[in-house]
């Protein structure tokens, strides 16, 4: 495939306390077998020849594990491909002389740090109300001794395959972390070792969301449309059920 020149408006801001805005860059000679982040590299390096401050955006792995490079792409958080990420999104899904529109994750819990750079360290907040097991679960038991089932097996792998890089909360209209605490909830919830501290995890991770100002839960979808995990729904659902046991229990 030849190279492609692509017509870029980015959304540039300086810091938290600073105004944006869209600004134009010409992409030229872009292989198509490139990411989409090799492609902001390559304008990148063409800014700083010219003196100019190079697009901020995170990234990390760069093989869609942990989700640190999450913006939004045309519109949609992590572009136009379904169940991937932005590192995993390839210049080829584009044509010659498109225009492509980059703006960072909005949200009200997601304060822009700078450019495409927002700080989601809410997720962390979140995990520290309770995403974990603190009792003493005891060694590795032998195999087969604590029989899961293959469907709780497939839920619970299901949730836990979820990267915290938020693209949940930037398509939803409410910007609901719903699905992000649900899969955390739920990844725990279904397995043994974490059915001891299932009501006081649900209580407390949910009042952090809420504390966090998420939005509530709208049952649009768009979330799991945009998840590059393809995590289903169905564990708010889940979130929601543990949360009312928690509090009848009280």
């Amino acid at each position: 495939m030849k190279d492609i020149n692509l017509h870029l408006l980015v959304w540039r801001q300086k810091d938290a306390d600073s105004k944006g805005g869209m600004e134009p860059y010409l992409a030229e000679n872009i292989s198509p077998d490139i990411s989409f982040l090799e492609m902001l590299d390559v304008v990148n390096e063409g800014l700083i020849k010219k003196g100019i401050e190079p697009i901020e955006f995170d990234s990390d792995c760069r093989e869609g594990i942990c989700g640190a490079c999450g913006m939004v792409v045309n519109g949609q958080a992590h572009g136009p491909q379904r169940a991937t990420t932005v590192c995993q999104l390839h210049m080829r899904n584009f044509h010659d002389q498109d225009k492509i529109v980059i703006e960072p994750f909005r949200a009200r819990a997601f304060p822009i740090v700078r450019d495409l750079v927002v700080d989601r360290s809410a997720f962390d907040r979140i995990i520290m109300a309770g995403g974990y097991i603190s009792v003493n679960t005891g060694g590795a038991p032998d195999a087969n001794t604590i029989p899961v089932s293959k469907e709780i097996s497939d839920q619970a792998m299901d949730a836990a395959s979820c990267i915290g890089c938020g693209a949940c909360v930037a398509a939803c209209p409410n910007a609901s972390a719903s699905l992000f605490t649900s899969a955390k909830i739920s990844h725990l919830a279904l397995l043994p070792q974490g059915k001891v501290e299932r009501k006081k995890r649900a209580e407390n991770m949910v009042s952090q969301m809420d504390k966090e100002l998420f939005g509530d839960c709208s049952n649009i979808g768009e979330c799991e449309a945009v998840c590059p995990k393809e995590i289903s729904i169905s564990h708010i659902a889940r979130m929601k059920r543990e949360y009312l046991r928690a509090v009848i229990d009280e």
